[in-house]
């Protein structure tokens, strides 16, 4: 039962997504109907193409749609060309101040430019890299932070505030628009999360374009991914939000897996083995938590959308096992119960087979029958 089935039957599931235009970066739609995208962002030396190509292949196989990279020079913009030769997803320029490396990036394989246009300078230069853009089928992506906001917009409101970000948006789209451009998407982002969530649900409120949603700089991998899931989840329950990056201190392939989960926990989008565990207790008949670590490692590099449940005991386990693909009961005398499609299938002894071994080749199995079928 696809998610747009349980919605039928379960209406408290519904989420209608904020109606926006639709732009493309390189072959990815962004807005409109289609699917959220995830991104992240290389932290390697652009300069250094063998490492920054490393990097991005490595956000392709954990499911990016969108890279973006940091472009400060003109050996960085120039190197765009090697880089996107070698790779499958498109590349953002991040660009910042220097107009130049707006027009290198635009001429050298980006696909989209990171860039704000009020901050390049004269209105001879905005149009000479909205040029570029256009003369390289090349979109935009305002950026606005609560930390680099115009002086004499902290002058009018006192601190960075949610009515501030978003008049800094308005003044950035107004130039876009007065060049005739309209290819391009909003970010409006801030480290603090009710800031961020004020911001965003403002900006879509006075205007269609698409939305690039995120919490800014925020923080480790523990921390960033609950403020990212608490601010994030908020806006895309409320429809908000076309593009996500989740922006970690972390490896940046950790980004891609916490964006999916945040999806996948929303029935957004899905992708990979959604996993459904018990936190443990003394009931469990077998350990819970080696288990599902050792269990989500082995299944990483399935990409099929699956539900796996395991659960330590009978007093949820069953009732879980009804909503997942597979699942695992934890029985007493060291027999568990096997469930496929929310019915009984086997039991399956300890002394039998490893259980990690016996769910990996289960799971396994089923990507590759429900491939098999999608592909026919």
């Amino acid at each position: 039962m696809t998610h747009q089935d349980h919605t039928m039957v379960r209406p408290w599931r519904h989420i209608q997504r904020r109606k926006s235009r639709q732009i493309f970066v390189g072959e990815v739609a962004v807005g409109g109907d289609a699917p959220i995208t995830v991104q992240s962002m290389t932290n390697t030396d652009t300069r250094d193409v063998a490492a920054t190509v490393a990097q991005i292949k490595a956000l392709e196989d954990a499911g990016a749609d969108i890279v973006r990279v940091s472009c400060p020079d003109e050996a960085s913009s120039l190197a765009l060309k090697d880089i996107t030769a070698q790779v499958n997803v498109p590349i953002v320029a991040d660009i910042h101040f220097h107009y130049k490396r707006g027009i290198e990036a635009a001429e050298n394989g980006a696909a989209c430019l990171r860039i704000n246009p009020g901050n390049i300078g004269s209105d001879e230069r905005v149009k000479e890299v909205i040029r570029a853009a256009k003369d390289n089928n090349c979109s935009m992506r305002i950026g606005v932070n609560a930390g680099s906001l115009e002086r004499d917009l902290l002058d009018k409101y006192g601190e960075p505030c949610p009515e501030a970000m978003v008049e800094s948006a308005q003044r950035h789209i107004a130039i876009l628009e007065d060049n005739d451009f309209f290819n391009f998407k909003i970010s409006c982002k801030a480290s603090d999360v009710f800031l961020a969530v004020a911001a965003y649900m403002q900006l879509a409120e006075v205007c269609d374009y698409p939305l690039h949603v995120g919490i800014t700089e925020a923080g480790g991998l523990t921390s960033g991914t609950v403020k990212s899931a608490i601010g994030m989840g908020n806006l895309l329950w409320a429809g908000i939000g076309d593009t996500i990056r989740v922006s970690l201190s972390a490896d940046p392939v950790e980004e891609i897996k916490v964006g999916f989960e945040i999806l996948k926990s929303l029935g957004l989008r899905h992708r990979g083995v959604n996993v459904i565990s018990c936190p443990s207790c003394a009931r469990q008949q077998f350990n819970v938590i080696e288990t599902v670590t050792e269990i989500e490692k082995r299944l990483a590099h399935i990409s099929t959308p699956l539900t796996v449940s395991i659960i330590g005991c009978v007093v949820n386990g069953p009732g879980e096992a009804l909503m997942t693909d597979i699942g695992l009961t934890g029985g007493g005398k060291g027999t568990h119960q096997i469930y496929i499609g929310g019915k009984t299938a086997h039991r399956l002894n300890e002394g039998d087979k490893s259980i990690i071994d016996h769910i990996v080749q289960m799971v396994e199995q089923k990507a590759a029958e429900i491939e098999s079928q999608n592909a026919a």
